[in-house]
């Protein structure tokens, strides 16, 4: 069953809400909700030895625990490039994205409060794995995407037997027409941004990373940051690792941005607290983080500053170059999935010490980049 006393909050205006209710932003600012859940104990990693090989295994720290439409997601391989660059194999999962972590979250909450339908948006993969998980859960799904999203992607949304709805725009208006559905009653929205047990479910990635070096974190965590989601659900780990007393040192975050799209880094280096107010934005191959206007984007900058970590953008032929070079090291990965390779293979004073970087999205979903 759903946790006791775990409620939505607005982190803006403190406004709350049932987790049963429907509503899916806070309904003075119209902002995503936070998740106010703290796990209820420590758990040392000798405790974790016999426990299911998924990322249920970390029960104890997720506001649910346990699933009733797993696919048997997290756990995902710990692999060298470098002396001291590890990547993550994320591309490994169900539906060949990290966004299955949060997915089965939201879908598994989704599948207890029983909606007449789900909705989603997505450039791609958070749609996809939102799609199977619903029908996994035998829940109806619609899945609204950008009109030119890879048609790989949408295949693959389809052929989970999710509804598809392609929206001239862009991202934002994507967003926008998903939120109008999320209105309608009986509706839940499985928004990787908007809701915070996609963020819970992320988090798992960081307690895998834990797991795996003994107790402990690298120096420096790369993530790619378009919505944030991995990024904020890596910080909302570290925090929770740091507060139980489980680790020692907290890792810098190192948030990768394509310089196309590059809200954040820009009031990064502005030195500002949330999106400047011109936000230029050009094509890109990484459309998994083409976000021009992320709503989480105050926690995101506070998150990265908080850690000591900054802000680094890839070029497009970066891009190209680092996913041909992971190719040629046995990796295929998406576009997007390449970005934080393409920033921390150049190296420079942000990135020392031990590394590791997400490889985030199969390259079957978008094929090599031209």
């Amino acid at each position: 069953m759903l946790a006791d006393m775990t409620i939505y909050y607005c982190p803006v205006d403190g406004t709350r809400s049932a987790i049963t209710a429907l509503t899916w932003c806070c309904p003075v600012c119209r902002g995503p909700w936070d998740l106010d859940f703290t796990p209820a104990r420590a758990v040392g990693v000798n405790a974790l030895s016999g426990r299911i090989d998924s990322l249920w295994r970390y029960k104890d720290f997720l506001p649910l625990d346990s699933s009733a439409i797993s696919l048997g997601e997290g756990r995902t391989p710990l692999v060298p490039l470098t002396d001291t660059v590890s990547a993550k194999l994320d591309y490994l999962m169900p539906t060949l994205s990290f966004k299955d972590r949060g997915a089965v979250m939201l879908a598994e909450l989704a599948r207890r409060l029983g909606p007449d339908r789900v909705v989603a948006d997505s450039t791609g993969n958070a749609g996809t794995s939102v799609a199977a998980y619903c029908a996994r859960a035998g829940l109806p799904c619609t899945v609204y995407v950008p009109e030119g999203t890879s048609p790989k992607k949408t295949e693959q949304i389809r052929a989970h037997g999710a509804r598809l709805v392609a929206v001239p725009g862009g991202r934002e208006a994507t967003a926008l027409a998903a939120r109008a559905a999320a209105d309608e009653p009986g509706v839940f929205y499985a928004s990787h941004v908007f809701n915070p047990y996609f963020l819970h479910g992320t988090k798992t990635y960081v307690y895998e990373l834990w797991e795996d070096l003994g107790g402990r974190l690298p120096d420096a965590l790369a993530v790619p940051v378009g919505n944030g989601t991995l990024l904020l659900g890596a910080a909302l780990a570290v925090a929770e690792l740091d507060a139980l007393g489980l680790i020692e040192t907290r890792p810098r975050l190192l948030a990768v941005q394509a310089e196309a799209v590059s809200p954040l880094a820009a009031a990064f280096r502005a030195g500002a607290d949330d999106l400047l107010p011109a936000t230029l934005a050009a094509p890109t191959l990484a459309e998994g983080i083409a976000i021009p206007r992320p709503p989480r984007a105050r926690q995101i900058l506070a998150a990265v500053r908080a850690s000591g970590g900054t802000f680094l953008t890839v070029p497009e032929d970066g891009i190209r170059e680092a996913q041909r070079d992971l190719a040629a090291r046995g990796f295929y990965v998406e576009t997007t999935g390449v970005a934080c390779w393409a920033a921390v293979r150049e190296g420079g004073e942000a990135v020392r010490g031990s590394v590791v970087v997400p490889l985030c999205g199969a390259g079957l979903k978008t094929g090599m980049a031209g």
